[in-house]
């Protein structure tokens, strides 16, 4: 017995001096959706996808991921929807961010009920952040935007209905992360997003940043978009641009 500790001792220190620690949540490529849940990334094509005309390959599959440059020369829309449409379902996708070349100068400090923090003159406080910025589009609402950023508030955010200061007080607070989950620059995470009628529910990397938010008048049914964010002005970013990647996307729709 005790020989087989040490065998067993012996073998995960080797493992871990190889740097093949087991991996973390969120830190694997699957090679199958999860039970009861359907890919919609089969890790080689973007097969139910719809690439944005004129695109010319900067959506792409790199290593069995979906990869990201932020320089679509589509024309027009230049984020990746997805072929088919949903109503109620939960969703779960991995991503990571690749680098933030760009620094954000306008970054509010964002109170629990959404608010922006403001100083004794009632100006809004902003900090710069190192940024890079994409996000989740549910039912095919921009405005239904599960943001992945690196602002202190941390992803999982609704941007468009937080900003909305035609919302009530509740719906604003209710789109807002109740803790900052992501990992460092780099690292993946994982969404678990869960939308039934007008209510929302995410985990990002195991722990709860939004709970039954309300989004008032998102439609019953739509597609999914991976997004598109920043632009070059004389060959530099003038936007935070989406440099990220993802993996491991399913889906389960949810019928009752």
């Amino acid at each position: 017995m005790k020989h087989q500790m040490l065998s067993l001792t012996s073998a995960m220190l080797a493992v871990f001096s190889l740097g093949l620690a087991p991996p973390l949540y969120g830190d694997e490529n699957q090679t199958s959706a999860p039970e009861g849940f359907t890919s919609l990334f089969n890790g080689k094509t973007l097969e139910g996808w719809k690439v944005p005309e004129g695109d010319n390959g900067h959506w792409q599959v790199v290593d069995g991921v979906i990869d990201y440059d932020a320089e679509s020369e589509a024309p027009g829309d230049k984020n990746l929807w997805s072929e088919r449409e949903y109503g109620d379902f939960i969703l779960r996708v991995d991503w990571r961010i690749k680098e933030t070349p760009y620094a954000n100068p306008r970054v509010p400090i964002i109170k629990p009920d959404g608010t922006h923090k403001r100083d004794a003159q009632g100006n809004e406080i902003t900090i710069i952040v190192p940024d890079s910025d994409s996000g989740v589009f549910l039912r095919g609402q921009p405005k239904a935007q599960v943001n992945i950023w690196c602002w202190p508030v941390g992803s999982g955010e609704v941007y468009g209905y937080r900003m909305d200061k035609s919302m009530p007080p509740e719906v604003r607070a209710g789109v807002t992360p109740k803790l900052l989950a992501d990992h460092d620059i780099g690292e993946w995470n994982t969404f678990e997003i869960t939308m039934k009628g007008d209510r929302l529910g995410i985990k990002l990397n195991g722990k709860q940043v939004l709970e039954n938010a309300q989004l008032p008048g998102i439609p019953a049914r739509g597609p999914i978009a991976l997004q598109h964010h920043g632009g070059k002005r004389n060959g530099e970013w003038s936007s935070p641009p989406s440099l990220v990647q993802f993996r491991n996307i399913s889906i389960k729709e949810l019928n009752d």
